[in-house]
This record gives structure tokens, C-alpha cells and sequence, in this order.
């Protein structure tokens, strides 16, 4: 069949540099896991290098002119290519409950949804690799002090170590994007359960970002916390001036508040 037409509201930009397809299947280090799900692969120029490695590789596409162009071009994925939305499918259903790596050129459109999916079953997905628009990759990577620093900056540090790969330019993909493109990788910490409740540190720091421009004694007065915690230094500071390490000691701190 002849090649598929990006679709704009799929957020489609194809990849046609083989070299840098390479480079990003060349990402996953293949420790811990023996299978890797492609998410969004188009026509494949990703799943062809992915299929070169000792790895048992999945894809999940929601566009069904993609699918049928995987399964009339890439043989050996038969069974493995699961028709459906990332966002919405229980991923079980194909993987089990194994560990698995994902991978892919994400979708601009629903980059950040993927990752906070990936947060929830982090117990099932050791590594995670893939491009996204520069800005968000940058912002996933970032440390404290950066403007860019963020509730996704925060919530993916506290279980993955994060790097920030390559940039990618514009003209290599069709039809080329107006941005340019970030590859970034992020690792699941050895010891990635946390010292406090989960659920309370994701409602701090997204409450503290809702309103990043004020000090926590600010942003946090929904959480109704006592005066005498209101009082600990760390209350001076805006969101962006605190350390993943730090959120984690201020969840500690609000769960002995008693909230």
C-alpha cells in the first residue's frame, strides 16, 4: 500500500531520517526488561530498528490506515500490533504484568498525557525512551531554579533519573513540525518507592505549581496546614526554588500534619 498521510488532528509528524530512527532505538540500554512497546508508530521507520534487538517488541497505534501499513510491511509483528488508544487501553490485556520499556516518537499532542501514564504504572516500566517537542523534553529534565521547572519536572524525578539525549531539527520530518524536537530517556531509580504517601506528594506539588508564582505559605493554604507548619522556612520559597528531594521532606512533613 502506498505510505500514509500524517493526520493533524493525530498530532502526525512521520520521521524520515533513518539515522536518527537508529539513534533512538539505540537509547533503550535492554536492562531489566525483555519487551519494549513502540507507541504511535506510523510507519515504522522507529519499529524497524526496534525489531533488529534482542527484544520482544509491541506497538500500539490509534490510526488504522498505520496499522494496516504495519501489518502489510512488518511481518514479524503479526500479533504484536495492538490497535488502540495508549491513553485509554489497559495495557495488560497484551503484556501481562512483565516489565516493559516504551519507546516512540510521541504524538506533540498528548506527549505529557504519556508520560503521566507512564507514572502510574511505573512498578511495570523500568525505562522509558523517546522524542517530543524540545520544550517538553527540556522541561521534563529540568532541575530547580529553571523557569521550566515543573509539576512533570518533579513527579518524573521522584521515580525516574531523567536525561536529556538530542535535539532534533524540523526538516527531518514530514510534514516538518513549526518546533524543533527533543530525544530524552528516563531510567527507574533503584529504589523508586518513596518515603511518603505518593498520592499526597503528586496533590502538593501540583497544588504548589497551580499558583508557581506565590510562596508555598500561599499556594498551599487549601491544604488547611497548621500555623506552627506554616512557619518552617521552606513555606518562604516558590515552588520552582525547591528540589524534588525537598517535596518529598515537605509530603513527609504535611502527612505528620495530619492532612
Amino acid at each position: 500500500m502506498d505510505k500514509v498521510k500524517a493526520k493533524k488532528h493525530l498530532g502526525q509528524h512521520f520521521l524520515n531520517d533513518e539515522s536518527i530512527a537508529q539513534r533512538i532505538a539505540d537509547s533503550l540500554t535492554l536492562n531489566g526488561y525483555k519487551k519494549v512497546l513502540e507507541i504511535g508508530p506510523g510507519m515504522g521507520v522507529l519499529t524497524k530498528y526496534l525489531l533488529d534487538k534482542p527484544i520482544e517488541t509491541y506497538v500500539i497505534e490509534i490510526d488504522t490506515e498505520s496499522v494496516d501499513y504495519l501489518r502489510t510491511h512488518y511481518l514479524k509483528l503479526s500479533d504484536k500490533i495492538i490497535s488502540q488508544d495508549f491513553l485509554k487501553y489497559d495495557i495488560s490485556k497484551d503484556l501481562g504484568n512483565e516489565p516493559f520499556a516504551i519507546i516512540g516518537n510521541f504524538p506533540y499532542n498528548i506527549s505529557t498525557q504519556i508520560v503521566f501514564k507512564t507514572l502510574e504504572l511505573r512498578d511495570q516500566i523500568p525505562e522509558f525512551s523517546g522524542m517530543f517537542q524540545k520544550e517538553v523534553a527540556e522541561r521534563i529534565c529540568s532541575k530547580k531554579g529553571s523557569k521550566v521547572y515543573g509539576i512533570l519536572s518533579v513527579l518524573a524525578q521522584a521515580f525516574y533519573d531523567v536525561e536529556y539525549l538530542f535535539t532534533v531539527d524540523e526538516h527531518v520530518f514530514t510534514p516538518p513540525p513549526k518546533v524543533k524536537s527533543g530525544v530524552m530517556r528516563m531510567i527507574r531509580k533503584e529504589n523508586y518507592q518513596l518515603p511518603c504517601s505518593e498520592k499526597l506528594l503528586f496533590t502538593v506539588v501540583k497544588t504548589a505549581f497551580n499558583q508557581r508564582r506565590k510562596t508555598l505559605r500561599n499556594s498551599l493554604k487549601s491544604l488547611n496546614l497548621s500555623d506552627s507548619l506554616r512557619n518552617d522556612s521552606i513555606f518562604d520559597l516558590r515552588p520552582e526554588q525547591i528540589s524534588v528531594e525537598q517535596f518529598i521532606e515537605l509530603t513527609q512533613k504535611i502527612a505528620a500534619d495530619g492532612v
